[in-house]
């Protein structure tokens, strides 16, 4: 029978002769959908099934979806599927990227190079190089070269000029900018890489120079920045009192002359006369313009210091630094004439007894004063030598000097001539280095 496919049918009141009540029977369309449908007997629980429903009452039904239908519906998920895969495989690319030079094979979804770029995280600037350009379509299999743009500031023989170079090397940017610097001189290692960043590079071109050092001159070809870079390069030591032409900081340029300047110092002692003053008293027993040495003076002497400083060898500057007297000087005393002279006659040229004036050559004694002392007939430097005519104090008095007075300097011009007169009467001209003015 029918009814014993219905859930809830009972077998054993059949055999007892009773029958089921009446069902009542709903027609219902099939729907697609697994989930069983129940309808419960009041008070069940929401899951589950009464144990012994009653007749009359709602039973549980179950929708059963017939096998053509199903087979219907299962195609219908399949082609969805393999449509789904379909698609996802034509949006799926295979690329080989290559960025500076190192490739890489990615998948991605896009249609442009830049849409790959921009999935890869690959930010472009405007000197970077993309190959092909990022509008173009991309096909499976296809291949994007991008090149990264560097800033190379480069300064050549202290000229700046900015590049911009897709090269990854100091060499290959050098190359491909056409810089020509095979024998220069570079700031930066030619393997270097060169990061994205960019890189600030100098370039010394090779320069003859000449320099001379302890006298002798070298010429050199330098590659050096500056004049300090050179004397490094050909060795050249100094301490910290030589001199460097021009200075250190100067750059190099073809022809460049440079001098290494010796500097020395040292301490120089030297004996010197130290002068004896010399009192003036008046006498009128003497004629004016005569003196008379009432006691003798003489000079003492002191060693003066100084320090002194030569530049390749030759004195720059002579500086007395400390002085120690080491004979005092005796002060003289001399008798000065207050007497008014008689009419004077010219004295003959042979004239040169006792304390007489001569005046013979004096146009010579002139000239060779002249030489000797700017003219000036008190002069007294210090160094020894007095007067017009430059008398030693030995030589003086030796002379008949102290007729008139203790040194030449304190003599008349005419005392001193009529002394010159008297020693050039026994030794010539040879005692005057200006004897040639004569």
């Amino acid at each position: 029978m029918v009814d014993d496919c219905w859930p809830g049918s009972d077998p054993g009141r059949r055999e007892q002769g009773l029958r089921d009540p009446p069902r009542r029977r709903t027609t219902r369309a099939p729907v697609f959908f697994a989930a069983e449908h129940r309808r419960l007997a009041p008070g069940a629980p929401e899951r589950g099934r009464a144990a012994h429903p009653l007749p009359g009452e709602n039973d549980l039904w179950s929708t059963v979806i017939t096998r053509p239908v199903r087979r219907i519906a299962q195609a219908a998920v399949v082609t969805s599927l393999i449509a789904g895969a379909v698609g996802v495989s034509h949006l799926d690319k295979s690329v080989t990227l290559s960025v500076d030079g190192k490739a890489s094979t990615v998948h991605a979804f896009g249609s442009t190079v830049g849409d790959i770029l921009k999935k890869q995280d690959i930010a472009i600037r405007e000197h970077d190089v993309v190959v092909p350009a990022p509008g173009t379509q991309v096909a499976d299999g296809q291949k994007i070269v991008v090149r990264y743009g560097r800033k190379l500031t480069v300064t050549i023989d202290g000229r700046t000029r900015d590049y911009w170079t897709t090269a990854t090397t100091v060499a290959a940017a050098l190359q491909e900018l056409g810089i020509r610097a095979d024998s220069a001189k570079l700031s930066a290692s030619r393997s270097m890489t060169l990061g994205r960043q960019g890189l600030a590079l100098s370039v010394t071109t090779p320069k003859d120079v000449v320099v001379r050092v302890d006298g002798k001159n070298r010429t050199a070809s330098t590659t050096g920045a500056t004049v300090a870079d050179v004397l490094t390069e050909l060795n050249v030591t100094k301490d910290a009192d030589d001199r460097v032409q021009p200075a250190p900081t100067t750059a190099v340029t073809a022809g460049l002359k440079i001098a290494v300047l010796r500097v020395t110092s040292s301490q120089v002692k030297e004996t010197k006369a130290v002068a004896a003053r010399v009192t003036r008293k008046s006498d009128s027993s003497l004629y004016k313009g005569q003196t008379k040495t009432l006691k003798a003076g003489s000079d003492g002497a002191k060693i003066v210091t100084y320090d002194v400083v030569k530049v390749d060898g030759k004195v720059e500057s002579k500086k007395a630094v400390a002085t120690k007297l080491t004979q005092a000087p005796v002060a003289a005393l001399v008798a000065v004439g207050t007497k008014a002279r008689p009419a004077a006659t010219t004295p003959s040229a042979g004239n040169t007894s006792g304390a007489g004036i001569n005046l013979s050559n004096a146009a010579m004694w002139d000239r060779i004063a002249q030489c000797e002392s700017g003219g000036n007939w008190s002069i007294n430097t210090g160094n020894g030598y007095y007067g017009g005519l430059q008398f030693a104090t030995s030589s003086w008095l030796a002379n008949g000097g102290g007729d008139f007075a203790p040194r030449a300097d304190l003599a008349s011009r005419a005392e001193q001539i009529t002394v010159a007169n008297r020693y050039y009467a026994k030794a010539g001209l040879g005692p005057w280095g200006c004897a040639h003015a004569a």
